[in-house]
């Protein structure tokens, strides 16, 4: 059964990840390794150990749940060698579909990602951006609800993610606004994120020009499987600059819906989750209720894995 590999983003970490790949598999204390010398930062401390609050500093969040998606997917090859039709990852999920695909060297990715997360943090001062999902609304009523809310500030959608569900982004003034305005226009609910800064959208303009240089700068392989970019819900073509989109992925929303019907036309059978968290599981589910879906972070689910392979 041909299978579209997943990676998930921001808000699926929580203390302890990890810890149960990195004790069993070697190629997954591998991956630790490569990436807390890169970053001069001891990776399995921070994943197995750090608190909450810890892991949701943005700078340690993007790092983290790379590092530990990453090692989820080094045991997977080894284990299973898996032959993936393509992939796909929601936002920092898919510098690990980079990676994963060869496309980008982990010491690189891992160091741009705490870059990233950093930038995007200061790009707006705490407590001034907001983000919010909008549940029950057209992404043409979205739409609209953020122009209304525009004379407050910068507000547009920031994730399509499917099943009903659109996130928003922006000033938290205008994202307020444009709640009270989705719910006029007919949403079923409007719910505030607990997000620290109101990503993909054009007030992480800041974030994209600091992390640009440092994109450009890696090297980039060849693809040894298809991988979806965010921005376009298209796989890569040969000739595409790959910083170059993920510098544009900064600002522009994650067209998530999109890119996993993207996935299933172009013959992915299944859906199989690489790393931690079962969000993006749960969203294939909305997207496409008869698309089989298994998830993957710790030893005891490879029967799981397993199975779903065929």
């Amino acid at each position: 059964m041909a299978v579209a590999l997943l990676f998930p983003g921001q808000a699926s970490q929580f203390p302890g990840m990890g810890r149960e790949l990195h004790d069993a598999y070697a190629a997954a204390r591998e991956v630790f390794q490569e990436a807390s010398d890169a970053l001069s930062q001891d990776v399995a401390a921070l994943c197995f150990r750090g608190t909450e609050e810890e892991l949701r500093l943005t700078e340690n969040t993007q790092p983290a749940i790379f590092t530990v998606s990453v090692a989820a997917f080094r045991v997977l090859s080894a284990e299973t060698g898996i032959q993936p039709a393509c992939a796909a990852g929601h936002s920092l999920g898919e510098y690990s579909a980079l990676v994963a695909s060869g496309v980008l060297p982990l010491r690189d990715a891992v160091r741009v990602l705490r870059s990233r997360g950093r930038y995007m943090q200061e790009a707006v001062p705490v407590g001034e951006g907001a983000m919010a999902a909008i549940i029950g609304l057209s992404p043409e009523g979205v739409g609209a609800a953020c122009r209304r809310a525009s004379v407050h500030g910068v507000v547009s959608p920031a994730n399509f993610n499917g099943g009903d569900q659109i996130v928003i982004s922006g000033a938290a003034k205008a994202v307020a606004a444009a709640c009270e305005a989705a719910k006029a226009f007919g949403a079923k609910r409007a719910l505030p994120l607990p997000v620290s800064a109101p990503f993909h959208c054009a007030l992480m303009g800041p974030a994209a020009e600091r992390l640009a240089p440092e994109l450009c700068a890696v090297p980039q392989g060849a693809f040894r499987f298809p991988v979806v970019a965010n921005v376009t819900a298209r796989a890569y073509g040969a000739g595409d600059r790959v910083a170059e989109v993920l510098v544009r992925q900064i600002t522009e929303p994650v067209r998530w819906d999109e890119s996993v019907r993207e996935m299933r036309g172009s013959g992915a059978a299944s859906f199989l989750e690489v790393g931690p968290g079962k969000v993006l599981s749960g969203l294939v589910r909305r997207i496409d209720k008869d698309a089989p879906t298994a998830a993957f972070c710790a030893p005891a689910e490879l029967d799981a894995v397993q199975a779903l392979l065929g």
